[in-house]
């Protein structure tokens, strides 16, 4: 409120509504001294920054994202394709898939995984390619025993995150109601998808930091990168936190996932080319994060409202 009742000094008052000045005696100006406000000021700095790069790709970000997010199912679907005889002597011999159930296995996902990946990059029945896609990287985790891997594990979580971020960004009314049940409204269920597609985000992150050798070049990125996750997670300055984990993750594939100088033959090769669609997906992720905000339910929301 911006008029006061002064109980300790009753005399009268030349302006007793304080029209004549936008705030009160009870606010104090910004310290330029302060820490904390050159801190904020930094953050605001990065952020305007951040919104005037972004500008000129910013109607092309929602399609490049999107993309990027498939781009792993796309490279899986054509890689079954091309060694579809390995797949099955692998499905069969390891798995112990019948014949005929590993030939079924690996043509629903290839359709599953095309379809479901036109769709996203289309915008056209996201919902269900979303529950497509998300249902390959379960029936994926068990059919090839990979389920309880914690690298596979902490990849698969961000690539289910990118999906979330397809899904809020996609996202449209429905006009169905059911009678009885409480109702959620489209912006409600767009804040939550955002919020998990947020957290599940940045698990890829937490897996580079747990594994690979250590350095001093690595502790100090895997440190500022740990705060930057936290800060998406959470949604505060979450624009130019994604901005800085998409730089991060991209030199990361570059250098460490670069399968196209490893020989055809070389065993490794299909594992860092994997490991290298999978990272994009997550930078496809971070980047419909950069364009849509960190949605309602945020730290950046919050100070918006206070």
């Amino acid at each position: 409120m911006t008029s006061r009742i002064n109980i300790g000094r009753p005399q009268a008052n030349a302006d007793p509504h304080g029209l004549s000045n936008s705030r009160s005696s009870g606010y104090r100006a910004a310290n330029p001294d302060d820490p904390l406000e050159k801190l904020y000021a930094f953050s605001k700095t990065v952020e305007d920054n951040v919104e005037i790069f972004t500008q000129p790709l910013r109607p092309h970000l929602p399609t490049i994202g999107r993309f990027l997010i498939v781009v792993t199912f796309l490279e899986d679907a054509l890689r079954i394709v091309t060694q579809w005889s390995d797949q099955i002597w692998y499905l069969q011999q390891h798995r112990h898939f019948p014949w005929g159930i590993s030939h079924t296995f690996l043509i629903i996902n290839v359709l599953t995984m095309l379809v479901g990946s036109a769709a996203v990059i289309l915008k056209r029945y996201s919902e269900y390619a979303v529950g497509g896609l998300l249902g390959v990287v379960v029936i994926q985790g068990f059919g090839y025993g990979l389920i309880f891997d914690l690298n596979f594990f902490l990849r698969n979580l961000s690539v289910i995150g990118g999906l979330f971020m397809v899904f809020s960004d996609s996202m449209v009314s429905r006009k169905a109601t059911f009678a009885g049940l409480p109702q959620i409204s489209e912006t409600d269920r767009k804040k939550y998808f955002l919020l998990a597609g947020r957290v599940l985000l940045i698990f890829l992150f937490i897996g580079f930091i747990i594994q690979g050798q250590w350095g001093i070049a690595r502790v100090i990125v895997s440190f500022i990168g740990f705060i930057a996750c936290i800060m998406v997670a959470v949604g505060f300055k979450a624009k130019w936190s994604a901005v800085f984990l998409v730089l991060v993750l991209s030199v990361f594939n570059v250098f460490a996932n670069n399968w196209w100088s490893v020989h055809s033959a070389h065993p490794t090769r299909d594992f860092l080319k994997y490991d290298f669609f999978q990272t994009l997906s997550i930078v496809g992720g971070l980047i419909l994060l950069v364009n849509m905000g960190p949605g309602g339910l945020s730290v950046d929301e919050k100070k918006k409202n206070f």
